[in-house]
């Protein structure tokens, strides 16, 4: 009888636990009940095949009445007993272990500085060929289109010889001047600092206060400067690199490259202000708009705004913000050119990947 109490064996099935009730349900008390128990059912003979699901054939694991899952072959084998601490797993702990883990290993690198030791120069071995624009725009000469025109002009020399072919390779080794003085090439370094706050962008300062390049002197070799600039007390993201093109890029006004700011204001700002972030306010030197404004987080502080702009205008945040009557206390930029600084504390660095460079060329 399949589903219903019995005491006979089937011949050739051996039953490791014994069942009874609708749905394959335990028999017997409690005692029976806290034995682990096995649901392997062996078949013997030309009839072998998978392990039965249950007797009444309904598809559903044997040993938990109503037949949910139950045993070692359940599907949801993560919601299990941890054998460490006896806690048990489940979907969130197993997400959250998850973030630990890839944030252990994705952002550690950021904690700490560690003494430069050099990086190897990607394309600069000494038999390795780089075209001779390229090479022109490593040096710092010009931009490769710019040095095309250079070429055909007859003003770029390759070891003592005039060079007026579009397209010429030449090594790191080779003598190459331009206008007859002679330049080199270096690897082009792409560097992200969240800058802290009284700390100046410049490249140096004679009255020995904190700078944004003291901050990444160990970076690397190669010299490198930041593109635009950021306020003593604005703390956040700034580009450090030595690429000339793409800092032009990265600051000129007609890019409209994308920046997001969190701004904390010393009194609420009301939302007819906050509408005219959007629309427009105007300055001094013309009228300045926002992108987008709204009040940071689920919107119950009022003196907290997220604020996205392009206008690269000197100090252009605070002076929308002091138009409009309202001091701005704190500012910190939080995105540079879909760069973020998720993962790098205030005051550290590090080099961006091949992936994000090779997005802020396409911008």
């Amino acid at each position: 009888m399949l589903g219903g109490n019995t005491n006979r064996k089937k011949q050739g099935v051996k039953k490791k636990y014994p069942s009874s009730g609708e749905g394959g349900g335990y028999k017997g008390g409690s005692d029976e009940r806290s034995s682990k128990p096995s649901y392997t059912i062996t078949r013997e003979g030309d009839d072998a095949k998978k392990p039965s699901r249950d007797g009444a054939g309904s598809g559903n694991y044997k040993g938990n009445k109503g037949g949910g899952f139950k045993g070692k072959d359940k599907p949801f084998n993560k919601f299990r007993k941890d054998e460490k601490d006896g806690a048990f797993k489940g979907k969130g702990t197993v997400r959250k272990n998850f973030s630990q883990d890839d944030r252990k290993k994705s952002h550690t690198k950021f904690l700490k500085d560690q003494h430069f030791d050099g990086f190897e120069q990607r394309g600069q071995g000494p038999d390795d060929l780089i075209r001779l624009n390229k090479y022109l725009s490593m040096a710092g000469v010009c931009s490769r289109r710019e040095a095309d025109k250079f070429i055909e002009d007859g003003l770029v020399t390759i070891n003592g010889e005039v060079c007026v072919a579009l397209g010429t390779k030449v090594k790191p080794t080779d003598d190459v001047r331009y206008a007859g003085e002679r330049v080199k090439a270096e690897a082009l370094r792409y560097v992200l600092l969240n800058k802290p706050k009284d700390c100046i962008t410049t490249l140096s300062d004679e009255r020995g206060r904190s700078t944004v390049m003291g901050l990444v002197k160990n970076a690397c070799r190669e010299r490198i400067f930041p593109v635009g600039r950021l306020d003593r007390n604005t703390t956040g993201l700034i580009l450090i690199t030595n690429d000339g093109d793409m800092a032009k890029k990265l600051s000129h006004p007609s890019h409209e490259i994308r920046k997001v700011y969190h701004v904390i204001t010393d009194k609420n700002v009301s939302i007819a202000d906050l509408k005219r972030l959007e629309s427009g306010i105007e300055l001094e030197d013309g009228v300045a708009k926002a992108d987008a404004a709204l009040f940071a987080g689920d919107g119950s502080v009022r003196n907290e705004i997220g604020l996205e702009i392009h206008n690269g205008k000197n100090r252009i945040v605070r002076r929308m913000f002091e138009g409009m009557g309202y001091e701005v206390t704190k500012l910190d930029r939080a995105a540079f050119a879909g760069l973020s600084k998720k993962g790098l504390p205030r005051g550290r660095w590090r080099h961006l990947t091949e992936k994000e460079v090779g997005y802020l060329k396409m911008l």
